[in-house]
């Protein structure tokens, strides 16, 4: 099984896939994790990626295609693609890329939400600086002891673009790129469609219904 998870920054895609991990044994992919991960690696593509990210360019679909290549070649049950495609070139790459591995995409889900609550949801965000668990002010706070649920860490911290402004520009932004894909899969019958901005539970629900 292979499923695609669509949203803007903050829709809670990351939190997803982790159940998705969990319950159904699949393999997360996400594009900032493979590219971090492949820098540190010294492999060639990895070498290739620690080049133009110290160029300070944007890494191209050719790398990120390959390294995808790589990690379906590790095998596995089934991948969850966590911020990619981005674009309709990035989609056909990756639909012959599955191809070529005797596999195709079995679910598109997309998180959707109201852009003022996504806004209000993101900048009360916070992060701990040890493990990456993610908190809000409004729907999971920091436990009143101020440790972490997780790990126990007692460090927080709140992104740097995480306000309004920015927030704003980074939706317009996944708008102008992933609006084409919405349509792209729902012409194919794979889109579907969960409330992204309901309970982290809930949204859980939604999410393995679309499966069954």
């Amino acid at each position: 099984m292979n499923i695609i998870l669509l949203g803007p920054p903050g829709a809670g895609k990351g939190t997803q896939a982790k159940f998705l991990v969990e319950e159904h044994g699949l393999t997360q992919l996400s594009t900032g994790d493979m590219l971090r991960e492949a820098k540190d690696s010294g492999t060639e593509m990895g070498n290739r990626v620690a080049e133009v990210m110290a160029r300070g360019d944007l890494v191209t679909d050719d790398i990120v295609i390959g390294l995808i290549r790589e990690k379906l070649k590790d095998g596995g049950r089934g991948f969850i693609f966590d911020g990619f495609p981005r674009t309709l070139p990035q989609a056909d790459a990756l639909e012959d890329l599955l191809k070529e591995e005797g596999r195709k995409v079995d679910h598109v889900i997309e998180l959707r939400v109201d852009d003022d609550a996504l806004v209000d949801r993101i900048s009360n965000r916070s992060t701990c600086a040890k493990c990456g668990e993610v908190y809000n002010d409004s729907t999971k706070p920091i436990p009143e002891d101020g440790k972490c649920a997780k790990c126990g860490g007692t460090e927080f911290k709140r992104r740097a673009d995480d306000n309004e402004e920015s927030l704003r520009k980074r939706l317009m932004e996944y708008y102008k790129q992933t609006s084409p894909l919405i349509g792209y899969y729902h012409v194919k019958g794979q889109h579907e469609v969960v409330d992204g901005l309901a309970d982290i539970e809930t949204v859980k629900a939604q999410v393995n219904a679309k499966l069954t």
